[in-house]
């Protein structure tokens, strides 16, 4: 008898000890709760929103050189506090935020007595968590050798993600570059297509009871940058590091951290419905700037000759050509690419920023960001992967007046890359340059942390329309996919709203685009980046509308508020951004058929409008025709569309 009531007493205590160890925190309005409680020394997470399973019981932890945080852990203290705070952005897709959170810090012991604090961010619809570790001691760094974090979803789950490519891979051994297909409504025990895992941000469905977004954010040059592992029944899906290949295999594929030192967040948006996950901020509420801006940062658009005209239009009187058309549409900038080192050469580089200065326009360079990461030939090269070497160009580069610079070719996610990352946008920015990367990882709360920071690539972008029929029939699944994942978190340089009927410097030969005028006109304000490519030539400048030249003209890339109105990833998406006071609904369409929908657009009661679409195509037709409309909203506040397939809408 005394034995028993002695194996009940410590069965007690352990239950009211593990029951200490759980701890809850909620959003503000109570519908989000993230749950945190111990088991055999080991911490775990799980998230429910109006008490729907959206992330099941969960691993948290990570393993270091010094300790293992993820095991023989001990909760020794838990401590509350609210977040409420306003701050601005220049680039994304809100200008002005209200960031309200409750956190919840949780400090644990390993068995050794290092301290591990666990944060979670948790506002309305989305949870942001992260590991610190304080200094204790004289140790003051570490190398974390694994993460534990892991992400458990409910059975029913479907995905919307992109499979990790494999190290130095594909053209030139360019890959990893965050520039693979997407799959939609997929099940979570298909294995990856290159047994990799998935790169951010990942988008899943969890049967009938709402969406999760999953992605990180803050990662600089403290840490790698990572992904997400292929799905096991027992752990989910968990935090993965970069793979030894990368970068030509030089560099650890685990970062180095000092001591007291942060893991980037990790974040998670859920929601009923999409308009969580397409109007997200979280990317930028639990960062902060790290630098000031050198300068008065301008966005605006920019014409390409390269994206239609290729590498042989990399020439000084082309490149006039494609300043004259920016001037003509009283666009900010243009870029040009790659091989102007030895197509243009630097003398005549600066008679062109000077021919642009004339005509209001600025020049955007284009720099190899190579050292010894892949073969990747078209120069200018060793002008972007030294400090020395960045000075002499950026110093060059502001004495002409050039206002940004598109760095291409990096091809991982190394914690050197990602430190290579932010000394090419500091160093610039001491300089007065911008910056957009290509060939490039995922951009994790960038425009915000990093002022002169404008977009990134890091997705199947529009040079593949270009390259290939399939990917031209691919467009508009992907760019209505893209809102409710890769664009939803980070700016996105897609890389032109291309206006040529043929993909061809003639437009006439090689394959037709597969979209119609409308829907490249709003995909300019559904693909978002602050310095937006109008993928023009000069010949439509005769060969297209003139409604849609002026629509053109006024394209607006600078957003204060972003709404969802209705979609579904890789169908449809219908969206509304207002710049200024002036308010800009579009739609894209991917299906096969006409979509009728009823739209209700309180932002323009009372109000006069247009309406851009696309009329139904002709048995003899190959190509829609665009037209123009005024529009009026019915006694409802509703507008009735109908947008033509892989069509567009555009109401403003």
């Amino acid at each position: 008898m005394k034995k028993y009531f002695m194996t009940a007493a410590a069965a007690l205590f352990a239950c009211i000890a593990a029951m200490a160890d759980t701890k809850t925190v909620s959003s503000p309005d109570g519908k989000l709760i993230v749950t945190i409680d111990s088991e055999d020394g080991k911490a775990f997470y799980s998230v429910k929103y109006n008490d729907k399973q959206m992330v099941e019981r969960s691993a948290l932890g990570l393993k270091a050189n010094i300790a293992d945080f993820s095991s023989g852990l001990t909760l020794r203290k838990a401590d509350e506090k609210r977040i409420d705070e306003n701050y601005t952005l220049r680039t994304a897709k809100a200008s002005a935020v209200h960031y309200v959170a409750n956190q919840l810090n949780l400090t644990y012991d390993t068995k050794q007595k290092h301290p591990m604090v666990v944060t979670f961010n948790v506002s309305n619809n989305d949870v942001a968590f992260r590991y610190s570790f304080p200094q204790v001691g004289e140790t003051s760094c570490m190398v974390v050798n694994s993460e534990e974090t892991s992400y458990r979803l409910p059975q029913q789950t479907t995905t919307f993600i992109c499979p990790q490519s494999e190290a130095m891979v594909g053209w030139k051994r360019t890959k990893p570059s965050y520039e693979e297909e997407y799959v939609a409504d997929a099940p979570m025990n298909v294995k990856s297509k290159f047994g990799q895992g998935y790169t951010f941000p990942c988008l899943f469905r969890v049967g009938e009871d709402g969406w999760v977004l999953i992605s990180e954010t803050g990662t600089n040059g403290q840490y790698v940058g990572c992904h997400l592992s292929d799905y096991t029944t027992e752990r989910g899906y968990q935090i993965a590091f970069p793979m030894p290949g990368e970068a030509n295999g030089i560099g650890s594929t685990t970062p180095g951290v000092s001591i007291p030192g942060d893991t980037p967040w990790r974040t998670i948006t859920v929601g009923e419905t999409l308009k969580p996950i397409v109007e997200t901020t979280v990317a930028y509420d639990v960062v902060k700037p790290l630098y000031e801006p050198s300068e008065d940062y301008k966005t605006g658009r920019y014409t390409w000759s390269w994206i239609v005209w290729q590498d042989n239009s990399v020439n000084y009187e082309d490149q006039i050509k494609f300043i004259d058309l920016a001037s003509a549409m009283g666009y900010e900038y243009c870029l040009v690419d790659g091989l102007w080192d030895k197509q243009i050469g630097r003398d005549r580089i600066e008679k062109l920023a000077a021919y642009a200065k004339t005509k209001n326009v600025n020049l955007l360079l284009w720099y190899n960001s190579n050292g010894y990461q892949n073969d990747a030939p078209q120069g200018p090269k060793g002008g972007m992967n030294t400090s020395i070497n960045r000075k002499r160009e950026m110093a060059w580069m502001k004495k002409m007046g050039v206002k940004g610079i598109k760095v291409d070719f990096f091809g991982g996610d190394k914690q050197q890359t990602m430190q290579l990352y932010e000394d090419i946008l500091s160093d610039a920015n001491d300089y007065g340059i911008q910056v957009i990367f290509h060939g490039c990882t995922l951009p994790r709360g960038w425009e915000r942390m990093y002022p002169n920071f404008i977009s990134s690539e890091a997705v199947l972008a529009s040079e593949n329309v270009i390259f290939t029929t399939h990917h031209a029939a691919q467009e508009p699944f992907e760019l209505t996919m893209h809102p409710f994942c890769r664009n939803a978190v980070a700016s996105m340089d897609w890389g032109g709203t291309i206006m040529n009927k043929y993909m061809s410097q003639d437009n006439k030969s090689r394959h037709a685009r597969q979209t119609t005028d409308i829907f490249e006109m709003a995909s300019g304000i559904v693909n978002q980046a602050a310095v937006q490519c109008v993928a023009m030539c000069p010949n439509n400048l005769t060969d297209i509308p003139q409604f849609e030249i002026d629509w053109l003209k006024q394209m607006p890339t600078k957003w204060d508020e972003t709404r969802f109105i209705d979609g579904y990833p890789g169908k449809y998406i219908i969206m509304a951004r207002r710049s200024g006071d002036k308010w800009y609904v579009v739609g894209l369409n991917a299906l096969k058929e006409p979509l009728k929908l009823t739209l209700d657009l309180p932002m323009f009661a009372g109000k006069q409008f247009t309406v851009y679409c696309d009329k139904p195509l002709k048995k003899d037709q190959k190509f829609a025709e665009a037209e123009m409309k005024p529009g009026k909203l019915n006694k409802k506040g509703q507008l009735k569309v109908e947008i033509q397939p892989n069509g567009g809408l555009i109401i403003n």
